[in-house]
């Protein structure tokens, strides 16, 4: 029966044998490398606290730099990976899969200790203490437009465009706290996640985390990163994807006008008719009550404020018009970097080129800063996602450098460009499926 026998204490392994007994197929389940030392993390990755799906990415693959990226005191870490030990690497085998660049991956490991060494990935706390003073401020000035100016509207119009930007803008610093890059435990940033992203926007921090790491752990990687969950079913993206489902004939849209109803069905309805009501079925059916306690307070609030300036109809109109401009905002900025980029299914590529090839960044300035959050920092922030965002920019010329050493192309563009390419992507993507669904 499957797991029924002892496994031998660290066991010699081969790469193939990683792959193959513990690729996340058949009885041997979920293994994983770093550093050459192989691990079982069948049972472990569900009590994961990145989720068990981050782990069962990384199933008969090496996980030393994803392993290096997320985990603010990986030497506190590896004590709770040695009961998982099951062996390692035999001498005769290489460091890395065939699949990965041993030159590229080396070089990047000496640049990560330099920006160790450095200090980049210690956080300024005062900086993010101005970020949630800012929200807090833009939060408050939105009431008083509405409490004062009455409900004509200009009044309500200037607090919806408040509103909205104080989602837009909790965003992107519950982001930070998601990513453990403002304090430097794990605990506080927890803590400050909660109330950002439950109190001020009302949705789990749990949920965040399930889906935001898969996406980080493996980008543009379908059926691994979620952000991209909408193929086939809304949309189809990647020229791989898009020609093979064209071959397979299948239609679940019709994508040669996909570039034009990504208008109606991307950014406009995202968030107010699908994460709206997703976030408390999330919540609920996987028991986290907590986040479920720290939501509640965001409506409660909400409802305590301007309930009784609006009444019923004129304060839902408010909310959903808010939850509509936050959208927007939302699905173009974090759109923009991924879709156009490549995406297909794992290949299993290094850290730096499965991270370049599926982001791109866009130019900066400080309007590109704090509208995006910094995430126009996208490549940067995707190899290094614990770096405090305001020193993703003094990180920048040594990613590109490192970029132009090993022939990676390192892409920055304006901000309408990267907006437009989204649009462009979509339409090169839904040909290429026509075409092969027509003459393939």
């Amino acid at each position: 029966m499957c797991g029924s026998e002892e496994r031998p204490a660290l066991q010699r392994l081969t790469w193939a044998e990683v792959r193959e007994r513990g690729g996340g197929r058949g009885c041997e389940g979920h293994w994983l490398v770093i550093d050459r030392k192989v691990y079982d993390v069948t049972n472990f990755r569900l009590r994961h606290p990145g989720g068990p799906r981050l782990l069962a990415h990384y199933a008969g693959q090496d996980a030393t730099d994803a392993f290096g990226a997320f985990h603010l005191d990986p030497k506190l870490v590896r004590r709770f990976l040695a009961p998982l030990q099951l062996g390692e690497l035999r001498d005769t085998q290489p460091s890395l899969e065939p699949s990965k660049s041993l030159s590229l991956v080396e070089d990047f490991r000496r640049l990560r200790a330099v920006v160790e060494g450095a200090g980049l990935l210690r956080p300024r706390p005062w900086f993010f203490a101005a970020v949630l003073a800012h929200i807090l401020v833009l939060d408050g000035l939105a009431y008083l437009t509405l409490r004062l100016g009455g409900t004509s509207w200009p009044a309500l119009t200037l607090t919806a465009l408040l509103l909205a930007t104080v989602q837009a803008q909790a965003g992107w610093l519950q982001h930070d706290f998601g990513h453990l890059s403002v304090f430097g435990t794990s605990r506080w940033n927890h803590l400050l996640h909660r109330f950002v992203i439950g109190h001020l926007k009302g949705a789990p921090a749990s949920w965040w985390n399930h889906l935001h790491f898969q996406h980080h752990a493996k980008p543009n990687c379908f059926r691994k990163d979620p952000d991209i969950n909408m193929h086939p079913l809304l949309f189809t993206l990647g020229k791989a994807l898009s020609i093979e489902l064209g071959v397979q004939k299948k239609k679940f849209m019709p994508y040669q006008h996909q570039h034009r109803y990504f208008f109606f069905l991307g950014p406009p309805a995202l968030i107010p008719l699908y994460f709206q009501w997703y976030v408390f079925f999330f919540a609920v059916k996987r028991r986290q009550w907590q986040d479920l306690l720290w939501m509640l307070s965001f409506y409660v609030r909400f409802t305590l404020c301007y309930l009784p300036l609006l009444g019923l109809p004129a304060f839902l109109g408010l909310f959903f018009v808010v939850r509509f401009l936050e959208s927007n905002w939302f699905v173009w900025v974090t759109q923009m970097n991924h879709i156009p980029m490549h995406i297909d299914r794992d290949q299993n590529r290094d850290w730096v080129t499965m991270q370049v090839q599926a982001t791109c960044n866009v130019d900066q300035s400080l309007f590109n800063d704090w509208f995006t959050g910094h995430l126009n920092f996208q490549i940067e922030h995707h190899l290094f996602p614990t770096m405090p965002r305001h020193n993703l920019f003094s990180v920048a010329p040594l990613v590109r450098s490192l970029c132009r050493r090993h022939g990676l192309q390192y892409s920055s563009k304006p901000l309408i460009t990267a907006f437009s390419d989204i649009v462009a992507s979509l339409k090169d993507s839904g040909e290429l499926w026509l075409d092969a669904y027509l003459h393939r």
